[in-house]
């Protein structure tokens, strides 16, 4: 369809200062098996445009899922009357933003499709999985699921800019929780960290075939593993923990449109302050955080944001120095501050915000085995469950599924309910260590929340196992 709305929109786009078009085609389907029985399986279209006008410095813009040429003139119409409305009563003269006018495209790099294998060859697949998840009568729910999703997204503007993008999603997820008396342990496949962009090769890269039987035994082991201890130690972090530690205490915090007050009301504000960038020391000197949509593969990557500003990679933090924030064309321009093409929607009929995308913690040089060796007393956490933050995205508490307690430079007993507390603020300064690429993982998460109205995003980080020194760490007694 992408064609004809194109041809609709010249013919109707208004005379202004800007205009554009951001048209979202999406199929999804999730497949799951629970409990050894197939599930209901959905599916889901969803189509329609966004146009955006700018004139005489205010904006508006009206999405429709009439994609007809008068339907389409209706939209530009209504935008255009808010843009009208908002002149002159605007944070910001919007007819002095600098929008771009892409030109390019991009594609998922997908090896198998989707559609390269039969349904019932993914449904056999998923109960297989299902299978090995009730290794013990201690099992008392499990689940293997598929969840894949397509979306072709082309941006216009009335002036020749042309951007298409292409994007192929998957999210394979287990989980299996056990009980035994009034207790109850879960594990999970990085909760649904494990999503990527490309075909069903991700299930090989992810070991997902593999993995059921692992986490099942682990459920059952925490059923009678003793709580975590509570005390200050060192607090060793796999990356499925990272990337939550990543994205509420650095993404969040980093937003520009947040710092700016924009988010007071739902999502909160940030003790990050436009006078931190260029100076402020965020972590220790081992703190590298990039943002970089071009990573192939990852969770959030693309060619153009949506309001089609270029992506590329930049340092967000540098040697544990705060460089640039997250903030899209119309954040940098209201802040003078840099920032980055992160302008994002979750679809059609929602205006693009300040958003995090790929938000990475390069890695560093040590291995596993350096770090386990470096902690006297400790403990060595995996996938998060619960989290808590202030509305400032400062103080926070984090909890695990899986500890492992490390004892003299060596892994030790199993331990349940881990947790930890901090405040982003030092926290970071306290990073000791950095995983080399080898204890790397690239993850993400599907259901990234903000704005008003409410929009879920997807996001990715990649992340090395880390090492920070006095934690305060506590159990769940």
């Amino acid at each position: 369809m992408q064609e004809p709305v194109a041809q609709h929109f010249r013919a109707i786009a208004p005379a202004v200062d800007f205009c554009s078009l951001r048209f979202v085609q999406t199929r999804s389907e999730f497949l799951s098996v629970r409990q050894n029985i197939l599930q209901p399986v959905s599916t889901s279209e969803d189509i329609g445009a966004m146009i955006t006008v700018i004139d005489g410095g205010g904006m508006g813009y009206a999405g429709t899922s009439d994609l007809t040429e008068s339907g389409l003139r209706r939209a530009a119409e209504h935008a255009l009357s808010w843009a009208r409305r908002t002149a002159g009563r605007s944070v910001i003269d919007f007819s002095r933003v600098p929008f771009p006018r892409p030109e390019g495209e991009y594609e998922s790099p997908v090896r198998i499709p989707w559609s390269g294998m039969l349904r019932q060859d993914k449904i056999d697949l998923l109960r297989l999985a299902s299978e090995e998840l009730k290794i013990d009568d201690r099992i008392v729910d499990w689940e293997a699921s598929l969840w894949h999703t397509e979306s072709d997204v082309l941006y216009l503007t009335a002036d020749g800019g042309r951007a298409r993008q292409t994007f192929r999603y998957l999210v394979p997820m287990l989980n299996a929780t056990a009980n035994a008396g009034s207790e109850t342990q879960t594990r999970t496949f990085a909760g649904r960290g494990y999503c990527r962009q490309g075909g069903l090769e991700i299930l090989d890269q992810t070991h997902f075939r593999e993995v059921a039987p692992r986490l099942a035994t682990e459920a059952v082991q925490l059923l009678t593993a003793p709580n975590c201890p509570s005390g200050t130690m060192d607090v060793v972090l796999a990356p499925d923990q990272m990337i939550l530690q990543i994205h509420e205490s650095i993404g969040h915090p980093l937003e520009l449109d947040r710092i700016l007050g924009d988010e007071r009301n739902y999502a909160g504000t940030s003790f990050v302050t436009p006078e931190m960038f260029g100076s402020y020391r965020y972590g220790s000197d081992l703190l590298n955080i990039t943002f970089d949509p071009t990573r192939p593969h990852e969770f959030a990557s693309y060619a153009f944001d949506d309001d089609g500003q270029p992506a590329q990679r930049a340092y967000l933090i540098h040697h544990g120095i705060l460089l640039r924030g997250l903030g899209g064309v119309t954040s940098q321009a209201r802040t003078g501050l840099p920032g980055v093409a992160n302008s994002r929607a979750t679809s059609w009929n929602r205006p693009p915000i300040d958003r995090m995308a790929n938000l990475n913690l390069e890695p560093g040089i040590s291995s596993f085995a350096d770090m386990v060796a470096a902690v006297e007393r400790g403990v060595y956490m995996q996938t998060n469950t619960s989290w808590s933050i202030d509305d400032s995205r400062n103080k926070f508490q984090f909890g695990c599924e899986w500890g492992q307690l490390i004892e003299n430079g060596k892994l030790t007993a199993v331990v349940k309910n881990p947790n930890y507390r901090g405040v982003s603020a030092t926290f970071w300064r306290s990073l000791k260590m950095t995983g080399n690429p080898d204890t790397l993982d690239v993850l993400g998460s599907p259901f990234c929340g903000k704005g008003e109205p409410n929009q879920i995003i997807r996001v990715g980080h990649a992340a090395p196992t880390c090492v920070f020194g006095a934690v305060e760490v506590f159990g769940g007694e």
